[in-house]
């Protein structure tokens, strides 16, 4: 089921609300918002939509034998890359940045934020379908704007088949396939870029993909490999997003 609202503060927050209110949430079901006034992504950056965007979340309940929780992250990346391709089949040069951009260049096109609430995890999705939204030091780019008017519903239909498919996948646990589909689908490996770390500052080195965990790892120039658990990614002499 999809439920739509013509405006809301933020889908994921809302869903987290239903969850700690005690509602049982579905999987397959998602809340999308025409608009979204209070809309964020990962560490509490403001990324707040206007109409003709897509602004949705949906639920995902962890069973005991589910691989790790962290690598849902990159499974709904592959799911938004999969139903980009889809309505717009002569797109070229989408690139998933970890944890959790979709990038057109060096252009924010798609972000992704994950929340937990107990055994569940809200997965909300941001996609600039009509338009791209300012953002100070960061490029973005909307799908009209390079010749793909992809109508909202349309993409937000597609989008729930594609997730369905890679969570039922993902609960199956074929991750290690998953982790291999997210890999091609990536920054290729060697590209160079730069971390920047809670506690360590800006570090640079080459991506090195990301382990069976879903932890992305950089190669520095000794040729050591450093997992990078959290932390911002970017394209060395780029502004690509960080959200």
């Amino acid at each position: 089921m999809i439920e739509i609202v013509a405006e809301i503060a933020s889908t994921n927050a809302a869903l987290l609300a239903r969850l700690g209110g005690g509602e049982a949430l579905r999987e397959g079901d998602w809340l999308i918002a025409d608009r979204q006034t209070a809309g964020r992504g990962r560490a509490g950056r403001p990324w707040s939509d206007g109409f003709g965007n897509f602004m949705g979340s949906t639920v995902v309940q962890l069973r005991a034998a589910d691989p790790l929780p962290q690598t849902l992250a990159l499974v709904a990346g592959l799911a938004v890359h999969e139903a980009v391709g889809t309505v717009a089949p002569a797109l070229r040069d989408a690139r998933l940045k970890w944890p959790n951009d979709l990038l057109i260049g060096d252009a924010k096109l798609a972000g992704i934020l994950l929340e937990r609430q107990a055994n569940a995890i809200v997965v909300g999705v941001g996609l600039n379908l009509a338009h791209a939204p300012d953002v100070e030091g960061r490029n973005t780019v909307a799908l009209s704007e390079l010749g793909f008017p992809v109508e909202r519903d349309r993409f937000a239909a597609q989008l729930a088949t594609n997730f369905a498919d890679v969570l039922a996948r993902w609960h199956l646990g074929e991750w290690p396939m998953l982790r291999e589909q997210w890999l091609s689908r990536a920054l290729p490996v060697g590209t160079l870029i730069s971390v920047k770390d809670r506690d360590q500052g800006v570090i640079m080195g080459a991506f090195g993909g990301v382990d069976e965990n879903g932890v992305a790892l950089l190669r520095l120039a000794d040729g050591a490999v450093r997992a990078i658990h959290a932390g911002d990614i970017d394209m060395v002499g780029s502004h690509a997003s960080r959200g």
